[in-house]
């Protein structure tokens, strides 16, 4: 029942905080909730928050997606998107669902899954999120080990990569080193405020082919 009056109470852009809540607890929100819901979850440390996102975070996220999708297209490589999966591990406490993620160098470990165990399967390569704040989440990256997460935010994006353990700030992806996607992402990003979204999408992939093209030279 609490779960269910927390639902109906959150706004777009509200979240509610509970704290301590047990790993039994997480997990019977979890399913109280089901999965077509809009709120999303994040549990770490005992501190379980739900959120509840506004509409511009969603055009958001399926735009930051959609550019990804459009360099890996271009780059000729194979992945499996999983959006906003809820990943989880019991042993080490956590769970977070993504805005949307990627699974890249390890796309094959996860065709056809509809379930993913972290204490078998690997996390994602690369994580996106718009706007996150939370600590919380944060953590649950760094203890699930992603090894790659982005996080666009107020114009700008911010790579951390997971090294011994910890997210360090970088420059540079991982998963795309020639591509200076730190400046090329936020240019397109606020691009789509302007035109809308399927012309940025044609003028972001004319632009990365020419930017192909150029390097060959």
């Amino acid at each position: 029942m609490l779960t269910n009056a927390i639902s109906l109470r959150l706004e777009p852009g509200q979240k509610v905080t509970l704290e301590p809540a047990a790993w039994e607890e997480f997990e019977k929100i979890l399913v109280d909730l089901g999965e077509s819901r809009s709120s999303r979850i994040a549990y770490a440390n005992q501190i379980l928050e739900i959120m509840t996102p506004l509409p511009e975070h969603e055009r958001s996220k399926v735009l930051l997606a959609d550019l990804v999708k459009a360099l890996l297209k271009f780059q000729k490589r194979s992945w499996e998107p999983l959006g906003s999966t809820t990943f989880k591990s019991q042993s080490m406490a956590v769970g977070i669902e993504p805005d949307e993620c990627f699974y890249i160098e390890n796309y094959r470990a996860v065709i056809g899954k509809t379930r993913l165990d972290l204490n078998v399967d690997p996390p994602p390569d690369l994580a996106l999120e718009t706007d996150l704040t939370s600590k919380t989440e944060l953590t649950a990256y760094e203890a699930l080990k992603v090894p790659e997460l982005w996080i666009y935010k107020n114009s700008n994006l911010k790579i951390y990569l997971l090294q011994q353990g910890k997210y360090v700030e970088s420059q540079t992806s991982q998963n795309f080193p020639h591509i200076a996607v730190i400046e090329i992402i936020p240019q397109f990003m606020e691009r789509a405020k302007e035109i809308g979204v399927s012309q940025t999408l044609a003028e972001f992939e004319a632009f990365i082919q020419n930017a192909g093209e150029s390097a060959e030279c």
